[in-house]
């Protein structure tokens, strides 16, 4: 059940969401109502005069509402989901370490007469 309810809410999420980004498009600003003011048209109210809120302003509330609370839902299934390890640190496998090893000298080469290898300190 726990598997489904993920792709569940967030497929209704991203629904919400889009609908919500295409609510507030559609809407008008409130410079819009101002001709409405002086008789040039409708005041936008779907369902006539019925206050400041109309239908676009209530739907994007509600949905807004429901995108909140599909947020919440989101992150309380990803927290408590029995896949998710707690931290990071349990992801990773200890592997023993390796013994140090001593590195090779370099071959010794030797100096010629005229060689300033010589010089060089060890």
């Amino acid at each position: 059940m726990d598997g489904m309810m993920f792709p569940l809410v967030l497929t209704l999420h991203i629904v919400v969401g889009l609908a919500v980004i295409g609510l507030v498009l559609i809407q008008h600003g409130k410079g819009a109502d101002m001709g409405a003011a002086f008789g040039s048209g409708s005041s936008g109210s779907l369902f006539g005069a019925s206050g400041s809120a109309n239908f676009l302003s209530r739907t994007t509330a509600v949905l807004a509402t429901i995108f909140f609370l599909t947020s919440l839902g989101l992150s309380y299934l990803a927290t408590n989901s029995s896949k998710a390890p707690a931290s990071v640190m349990e992801q990773v496998q200890t592997q023993p370490a390796a013994p140090a090893q001593k590195p090779e000298a370099a071959p010794q080469q030797p100096a010629g007469a005229d060689s300033k290898a010589k010089d060089i300190p060890k």
